[in-house]
């Protein structure tokens, strides 16, 4: 990370995005590889009972909730300061809303800062 990055939070999100969906990628790789092992053993004819108590940790399903979540927290990072990067260059409010397909209200809230002028999170996307 060069000192650029270093002083721009959208950049930083962005890697930070970037990194998560590499480690996401691979977790998706290996939830899909034992999905598809679950798919020929129970075509085999075991029982979902058994597949599933069998099955290591985490589970496909822990995998995938697990994925889903480092996704959304990333991705909000992200939009929250890829947002606040596009209104510090004087961009309307009406147009980052357009730009990302959500109501100008969502925009508002998620460029607030707090009197320090930092930005506030609301946590929700």
């Amino acid at each position: 990370m060069d000192d650029r990055t270093r002083d721009d939070p959208a950049e930083r999100a962005l890697a930070g995005l970037v990194t998560e969906l590499d480690r996401c990628i691979a977790e998706l790789e290996r939830a899909r590889t034992r999905a598809g092992t679950l798919l020929r053993e129970r075509g085999a004819g075991r029982p979902w009972l058994e597949l599933v108590t069998a099955e290591s940790r985490p589970l496909v399903v822990e995998s995938i909730s697990t994925v889903l979540g480092a996704l959304a927290t990333a991705g909000h990072a992200w939009r929250r300061e890829q947002a606040i990067a596009l209104q510090d260059e004087q961009v309307s409010i009406n147009r980052i809303a357009a730009l990302f397909g959500v109501t100008r209200q969502r925009i508002s809230a998620l460029v607030r800062r707090d009197d320090s002028g930092h930005a506030e999170d609301s946590g929700t996307d």
